[in-house]
């Protein structure tokens, strides 16, 4: 993921006292489905790992959360600590390696606690869209990542440390801390993607795609990379940049499958 231009005085609140509620790129605090270096297990055994071992193993962490209301993550999930203790984490082969990567209700939780956080329901994106993003940036696994010019990207949503340090993002290998930051992150590409399609008058399912679209190039290309899109011409954008943006859309749909079968299976979706 791409620095943040120096006219963004992003804050964000890094103890995220009330928690309600893809990037092929760099920073260095977070990253998904694009091939990427692996942190070694020395450094993956942070945060994460102790949060595995405190968690309950039996529990499913939406199973308590009742209805499918924003008001119900609120009410449960009173802090970041609050959330940190519903996170599961399960061990997943990949790249040869075995790493640690939160459970499918886990993701699901942190990507409704930090779209609802975020707000994002005011630009038109919902917690799919965070699920996908970080789908893209890292497939749910924290890895360190590195872009083309060299900067290293660190955790689940693959902050460069310029863009983290801005956002006042503290440790990216904090899953909640992570999650929610790219949520916000989100919205502010989804208000400069809304900018860039306002003059096209688009019919509103291609509207919402073109929005979307516009969020990925959003986090995934740097300020001047950004510059080159003007909303119709996402085609002649950098492969990587084009796969960013398929691999979140997949995301996306992959949450609402996951719902849907978390539902089936006795847990209630918040």
């Amino acid at each position: 993921m791409q620095s943040l231009p120096r006219r963004f005085p992003l804050g964000l609140v890094a103890t995220l006292a009330l928690v309600g509620g893809a990037a092929l790129n760099q920073s260095t605090t977070f990253t998904d489905a694009l091939p990427r270096p692996v942190a070694s297990p020395a450094a993956m055994a942070t945060a994460p790992v102790v949060v595995a071992a405190a968690a309950t193993p039996a529990a499913n962490p939406l199973s308590k959360l009742g209805v499918g209301t924003a008001a119900a993550v609120r009410s449960v999930l009173t802090s970041a600590g609050d959330l940190r203790e519903k996170i599961r984490w399960v061990p997943v082969n990949h790249s040869g390696e075995k790493v640690m990567t939160p459970d499918a209700a886990s993701r699901l939780l942190l990507a409704k606690a930090a779209a609802e956080r975020a707000g994002l329901e005011k630009v038109g994106l919902n917690y799919q869209d965070v699920y996908g993003l970080i789908n893209a940036e890292t497939s749910w696994v924290p890895r360190t990542g590195m872009g083309k010019n060299g900067t290293r990207s660190y955790g689940l949503a693959q902050f460069e440390p310029a863009t983290a340090k801005g956002m006042g993002l503290k440790d990216p290998n904090d899953p909640v801390e992570a999650v929610y930051a790219a949520a916000l992150h989100m919205k502010h590409a989804a208000e400069w993607s809304a900018d860039k399609l306002e003059a096209l008058k688009l019919p509103p399912q291609v509207y919402a795609a073109k929005l979307r679209e516009g969020v990925s190039i959003y986090y995934n290309l740097s300020w001047k990379g950004r510059r080159a899109w003007d909303g119709v011409n996402t085609a002649s954008l950098p492969e990587a940049t084009q796969r960013h943006i398929k691999n979140t859309a997949w995301g996306a749909q992959r949450a609402s499958y996951l719902e849907e079968k978390l539902q089936a299976e006795g847990g209630v979706a918040i």
